[in-house]
């Protein structure tokens, strides 16, 4: 499970999308420095904290060494440079420039060591006419499309709950350091690697991308519904809402005979799923009126008990003592640096039937800022 170990990874990364991809890097085995200034990445300040410790940090940034170098010194910039040219991988997530105004940037830094792999991520990507533009996950999911396809129909702009534009960034960051790496040791030759969070999350919005390119039409919002397929949404019951996804006609059949209207798999309008997805609101109404003289437990079991995929609607306490989540080992044990003990959501592959293990706490602010330079010295 430790693919990545003994490649050396530098993370000059705040907040979420650089910290998360190198903590994936070093969830797979790589040894992440992570360079913070003296201040230290702003997400340690970040609620809920636990003895002054923040768990949100601690949340993205197991399994990895902090380092903490002031770059605004001569001293700190040297430190920095021989940390890039002792490492495998630079991670950054600066605005484009910067990495060059500090004379570290993958221009200067692979004329010293041509087999450096540097990946940097930032809002719209390198070059081009917003490249000097930042951005947060709320500016690019207004920005990528996606607000404009989330909330009900007619409602505000809604983003969505989870930072979407932040973690798809950094998994594409992951994915592009690991196929680098790849490429460098057949090769000897290292890459630079541009993520922009605009096109990473454009580019899992396949279905509304590929909806414009087909139809001229802009996407439009359908709530929990899907725009190619129903029933596959949110529907109200007895006692407040359940998940259903009907995705092919056979499901669909299944649903009808449950809900005991075999009429309905003649029906005209719902014969196949585009039918059924152009006339889904005549289709929830018709459905939610059954739905409503029931549970959603009482649902939730007829349908599971058919193979109809469905859900209940969890809130994350709900989703986090599920039992599927403790057989695969995903939420886990952890150590604080302050050491409290918690709880985290670990790695979530499993590989060869075994759950991935956090092997390193979150790092207190610059804790092992000795050890590196001690490091570096010996190998000077």
């Amino acid at each position: 499970m430790q693919a990545l170990s003994g490649v050396k990874v530098v993370e000059f990364c705040e907040i979420a999308a650089g910290p998360f991809s190198a903590m994936l890097l070093a969830d797979s085995g790589a040894d992440v420095i992570k360079v913070e200034r003296p201040s230290g990445d702003a997400m340690r300040m970040w609620p809920p904290l636990t003895a002054g410790f923040s768990e949100n940090f601690a949340s993205i940034n197991r399994n990895k060494r902090s380092i903490v170098l002031d770059m605004k010194t001569e001293a700190g910039l040297a430190a920095a440079r021989s940390l890039i040219l002792d490492s495998d991988v630079v991670l950054e997530n600066f605005r484009p420039g910067v990495m060059a105004r500090l004379g570290i940037d993958y221009a200067t830094m692979s004329a010293e060591k041509n087999s450096l792999i540097y990946c940097s991520i930032s809002a719209f990507g390198q070059t081009g006419p917003r490249s000097k533009q930042g951005g947060f996950d709320l500016t690019m999911q207004a920005m990528a499309g996606v607000m404009s396809v989330t909330g009900e129909p007619g409602g505000a702009p809604v983003k969505c709950g989870v930072p979407l534009c932040d973690f798809v960034s950094a998994l594409y960051g992951a994915y592009g350091i690991s196929n680098a790496i790849i490429q460098r040791d057949r090769t000897g030759v290292g890459q630079h690697i541009d993520v922009a969070m605009m096109g990473a999350t454009m580019a899992i919005a396949a279905l509304q991308t590929s909806e414009y390119f087909g139809t001229g039409n802009d996407p439009q919002k359908l709530g929990s519904a899907h725009p190619r397929n129903a029933p596959y949404q949110a529907f109200v019951c007895g006692d407040g809402y359940f998940g259903m996804a009907a995705g092919n006609n056979n499901l669909w059949h299944l649903v009808c005979d449950v809900i005991e209207r075999e009429e309905l798999k003649q029906d005209a309008r719902f014969l196949n799923p585009t039918l059924r997805a152009q006339n889904q609101t005549a289709l929830r109404e018709l459905l939610e009126a059954i739905f409503v003289k029931q549970t959603g437990e009482h649902w939730l079991e007829a349908f599971n008990a058919v193979g109809v995929p469905c859900s209940p609607i969890n809130s994350y306490s709900d989703a986090l003592a599920d039992h599927q989540v403790e057989h695969m080992g995903w939420v886990q044990d952890m150590t604080l640096a302050n050491g409290v003990e918690t709880k985290t959501f670990g790695p979530a592959l499993r590989i060869n039937n075994q759950a991935g293990v956090i092997n390193r706490r979150p790092p207190e602010l610059g804790e092992h800022t000795d050890e590196i330079l001690a490091e570096i010295a010996r190998k000077a």
